[in-house]
């Protein structure tokens, strides 16, 4: 019998790695950084040009993103927020 892969397994949470953060499989990278370059415009084949993925990986990726966007929408923004304090002393409100 042959085997075949599913979605199951493809993205997975590893509270060592990324703070826990939903990455691809065995790779390290996360969800959020496919987000990002999805948001940015770039399409799954431009993403496996700058990226060690397959297009499976990136579609993977992309469906968790838009089973669970305000989670991973609000990830994006705590680190933009933070990444303003930490430059600017304050948040974008304050």
């Amino acid at each position: 019998m042959i085997a075949t892969q599913t979605l199951d397994g493809l993205v997975v949470r590893d509270p060592k790695i990324h703070h826990g953060r939903p990455i691809i499989a065995q790779t390290g990278i996360t969800v959020r950084t496919i987000a990002i370059m999805y948001k940015q415009g770039l399409n799954p084949e431009e993403m496996i040009g700058e990226l060690p993925l397959s297009l499976a990986q990136v579609y993977a990726a992309l469906t968790y993103y838009h089973l669970h966007t305000a989670e991973i929408e609000a990830d994006i923004q705590a680190d933009s927020e933070a990444a303003l304090i930490a430059q600017y002393g304050h948040s974008i409100n304050g």
